[in-house]
């Protein structure tokens, strides 16, 4: 590894800093200390993208993951799902099935590690679980690994998802060289400060679901097409939200391709689903993806709007009304996107396929987070990732004013800053238009 310039280790020096303070010391509600070290952070990461050359790459990287690895003895400061995550591994372990009672309905059944302590901690109580059955899996086996200690299955499951983002940015690498676009776009992700601490540190599974859909470009541009279909129904197995990229896959290998294609992914998602699936399963499942779009707001942008004309046409909140029609336009916007040009002509995929396929991709998700009623930081990590792949680097700019949605949080209460969230939209919004005049694409 070269010698690097004495500033970069100032750099690095300040980052572990901060995020030592993240991982340890800062909780969510504390915004006066948060934002600016997140601020700091994301500075030094600005930096540090801007000077890198590819000679650095390596060094760079291997600080990434040095980054990564200060949160593993930590707890989440930011985010208590992981105590869902231990709740449903918890019952895993002792021979019940989460989806099957709501949580409180296992509190008196003497189930080891069950109890009012880690019941106070869920901040979802009231509703059934909404994770699939490979995040499932994992949420058994970290239990497995640590019965009794909270602490411990956090460490098995962060350990499992840096082996994820190690995956990440080695497929991000293969798959840039195939491109033959420039190396050090890696660092436009694997350094991201919104990523290291969403994902590793706060414990959320989107960089294991990115793996899987690397995964599956990867090597469907080598023409193995049943590890591809396996590969999306694992991301879909891990978290639902992937779904939403089959219709491009398909739409890529022509008509024929797709059916063979689309009975794999189906064959597939059935066996991922078979171990943990009975109809009380789906019933919770369905019933919480309907609470999803017709209850949980958070970080809107044009359901904030519609809400806001709901108020003052009919004097209430309408996302009941509303929430589903949301989700609705979104389905038939992502099937006209994808299906502008029509099938493609050949069922054979090229390397241009493939990266043509991820860029569309980026814009699919796009339009699935522009009509979303919530819309937590974690979520565009993904949308970041993909952005790797092609010019466009508005999903930059929002990794770095999402994080401002922590200034809503108190130490007993949250209440949204909506001027904060529109500063967040119109910026973003604003430079995704400057970048498409800048490439002619308006």
């Amino acid at each position: 590894m070269l010698k690097q310039r004495p500033i970069y280790y100032v750099w690095v020096f300040i980052s572990v800093l901060c995020y030592s303070l993240i991982a340890f010391f800062i909780h969510r509600w504390q915004t006066s200390y948060l934002l600016p070290t997140y601020g700091v952070l994301f500075l030094i990461y600005l930096l540090i993208i801007k000077e890198a050359k590819p000679e650095q790459l390596s060094f760079w990287l291997t600080i990434s993951v040095l980054f990564r690895f200060i949160f593993l003895f930590a707890l989440p400061t930011l985010s208590e799902d992981f105590y869902r995550f231990i709740w449903d591994g918890r019952l895993w372990n002792s021979g019940f099935h989460p989806f099957a009672e709501l949580p409180e309905a296992y509190l008196e059944q003497g189930i080891t590690g069950i109890d009012q302590e880690l019941f106070s901690r869920l901040n979802s109580p009231e509703y059934f679980t909404i994770y699939p059955p490979v995040s499932q899996f994992i949420f058994w086996l970290s239990v497995k690994v640590s019965p009794s200690s909270v602490l411990g299955s956090v460490v098995f499951m962060r350990l499992i998802l840096l082996a994820g983002e190690v995956g990440v940015i080695v497929l991000m690498r293969r798959l840039l060289s195939q491109f033959s676009m420039p190396s050090t776009n890696t660092l436009v992700y694997a350094l991201n400060p919104l990523v290291i601490i969403e994902l590793t540190g706060n414990l959320h599974f989107e960089g294991l679901v990115l793996f899987f859909i690397l995964f599956t470009v990867y090597v469907l541009g080598k023409q193995k097409i049943v590890q591809s279909a396996a590969s999306i129904a694992l991301a879909t197995a891990t978290k639902l939200v992937p779904i939403i990229f089959l219709p491009a896959l398909l739409r890529a290998q022509g008509f024929k391709g797709s059916v063979k294609y689309g009975v794999l992914f189906i064959i597939f998602l059935a066996l991922f689903f078979l171990p943990l699936f009975n109809y009380q399963v789906f019933q919770s499942m369905t019933t919480r993806v309907r609470l999803y779009f017709n209850k949980f707001e958070f970080n809107a942008s044009l359901y904030y709007l519609v809400r806001e004309y709901g108020f003052w046409k009919y004097g209430y909140n309408i996302i009941q009304t509303v929430g589903w029609k949301l989700g609705a336009v979104t389905t038939m916007l992502i099937v006209l996107f994808t299906f502008r040009k029509g099938w493609a002509k050949s069922d054979v995929i090229s390397i241009d396929s493939t990266q043509f396929l991820l860029s569309d991709f980026l814009w699919i998700l796009s339009i699935y987070f522009l009509f979303a009623t919530t819309l937590h930081p974690w979520y565009i990590t993904t949308l970041l990732a993909l952005s790797v792949f092609t010019p466009y680097r508005f999903t930059l700019v929002w990794t770095g004013l999402i994080f401002f949605t922590y200034a809503g949080y108190s130490i007993n209460s949250f209440k949204e800053n909506l001027g904060l969230i529109a500063f967040e939209y119109l910026t973003v919004i604003g430079y995704l238009i400057f970048e498409l005049k800048k490439r002619g694409s308006l």
